[in-house]
């Protein structure tokens, strides 16, 4: 009698989407993008607050630009540092590439805290911070990329929106974690702020670094990616094949980056306008980005499960015209000292339309590449856009002081940022209902 090979299931692959690995995807973004984003604020914070007297006392009146600027060098770095990691998430796996980047971060931010100043060592200092915040740089401009694509290609067909947004989400709790942090620093005497006080923010990264590599150990690699894999599908030249095949998206890409400018101008560049020219308390500003903060964590999984029910373009389109309109009211706001109008303005600019637009971004932005060269696709495009960013408040800071400390180039800059948005948003195709094999292809 002819033996019969039963096989097993199709069902039984562990790693198909909609499984376990797509909520531990998911939570591992949580925390890798706590962890950077945790460390980048904590360095904006720092930067407005306690670095020109740290490492530019010699300064003067422009250790504030030059400490704002050290807080743009690092997305110098971060168009490299998504080139690095698309190259290698795409050619080796995302995983490993997820667990090099919350390395690289981690190690940079607790170096940072032990930096000595200026007065010990001279213009050595401030050269080693920007050599830190460099590092900075090249980690964060290859994490969103490479979490979004492996949280994207593990979460199941209708949710992708919802899943790839925890990892936003880990963006504000970092965030808020940073920003109660300095809250404490802010509270202490001047003198133990200055030497020693500003530090402990940056050692308390070590213990995210530890939550986040455990969880990304445990997390394999997509199966739409670990079949190309096993066929020896992938691109060898990810980001020559990107280019060749899908450059008008990542051009697309890049104009569509210019929403995250929002959340440079209004929380940094706001917090350095309303101490340093208005008068106004650091705490009081600080209380409201943590306002603005925690209120975005209910309203971001809110708006990324509308954009799987009606579209990612819907949601970034209005999340960009609402930015464009309530920058105005927040920065009149803080010119005028109106405390409870500036919660008010902090609601509308980062609750509701960067809420909209940094849940939906990453899935969108991930969702137009092809898998073979998604992690490059998404992290040039994301990088070199968001150069702007990082400038952003140095730029606001020189244009200020050369019209009497005016708040409207804050505004004006926003606003534009947003309007460049919003257009190349609408010139994009929608994604949403795309099968998860067939994104980035022609027939899509």
């Amino acid at each position: 009698m002819a033996t019969t090979t039963v096989k097993p299931p199709a069902t039984a692959a562990p790693t198909r989407p909609g499984t376990n690995q797509g909520k531990r995807s998911s939570l591992a973004g949580f925390f890798g993008g706590a962890l950077e984003y945790y460390d980048m604020y904590i360095y904006a914070s720092a930067s407005a607050l306690v670095f020109s007297r740290v490492f530019f006392p010699d300064a003067g009146a422009t250790g504030l630009l030059l400490s704002l600027a050290t807080y743009g060098v690092a997305y110098l770095a971060r168009p490299l540092g998504g080139f690095l990691a698309g190259h290698y998430g795409d050619r080796l796996g995302r995983r490993n590439v997820m667990i090099a980047t919350l390395l690289v971060m981690g190690i940079a931010t607790f170096l940072i805290g032990c930096l000595p100043a200026y007065d010990s060592v001279g213009i050595l200092a401030p050269a080693l911070l920007v050599v830190l915040r460099l590092f900075q740089g090249l980690s964060v401009g290859g994490e969103a990329a490479g979490s979004t694509s492996l949280t994207l290609e593990h979460a199941p067909e209708g949710r992708r929106g919802l899943y790839t947004s925890w990892m936003i989400n880990g963006i504000w709790v970092g965030y808020i974690l940073a920003t109660f942090a300095f809250l404490a620093v802010a509270a202490l005497p001047e003198e133990q702020m200055l030497s020693w006080g500003w530090r402990v923010p940056f050692w308390f990264s070590a213990v995210i670094v530890v939550f986040g590599l455990i969880l990304r150990r445990t997390i394999e690699e997509p199966e739409v990616f670990a079949e190309r894999k096993e066929q020896d599908a992938v691109a060898k030249v990810p980001v020559g094949e990107l280019l060749r095949h899908q450059p008008r998206d990542v051009v697309r890409v890049i104009f569509a980056a210019f929403l995250i400018v929002i959340s440079s101008v209004v929380p940094v560049y706001g917090l350095t306008y309303a101490t340093n020219v208005v008068g106004i308390e650091a705490s009081v500003m600080l209380w409201t980005a943590i306002f603005g903060y925690a209120t975005a964590l209910v309203t971001q999984p809110l708006f990324a499960t509308l954009s799987d029910r009606i579209g990612r373009k819907p949601v970034l389109i209005g999340g960009n015209l609402v930015g464009a309109v309530s920058v105005w009211q927040f920065f009149w706001a803080v010119g005028e000292a109106n405390v409870p109008m500036i919660y008010l303005g902090m609601f509308l600019c980062i609750t509701v339309a960067f809420g909209a637009t940094n849940a939906v971004y990453p899935v969108f932005f991930s969702e137009m590449f092809n898998v073979k060269f998604r992690v490059s696709g998404m992290a040039i495009g994301l990088q070199l856009g968001i150069v702007l960013t990082g400038f952003s408040p140095s730029i606001i800071q020189a244009v200020s002081s050369a019209n009497g400390n005016a708040w409207w180039p804050a505004a004006a800059l926003v606003t534009c940022a947003c309007i460049v948005s919003a257009i190349a948003v609408a010139t994009a195709r929608e994604t949403y209902k795309v099968p998860l094999d067939q994104l980035g292809s022609r027939q899509a």
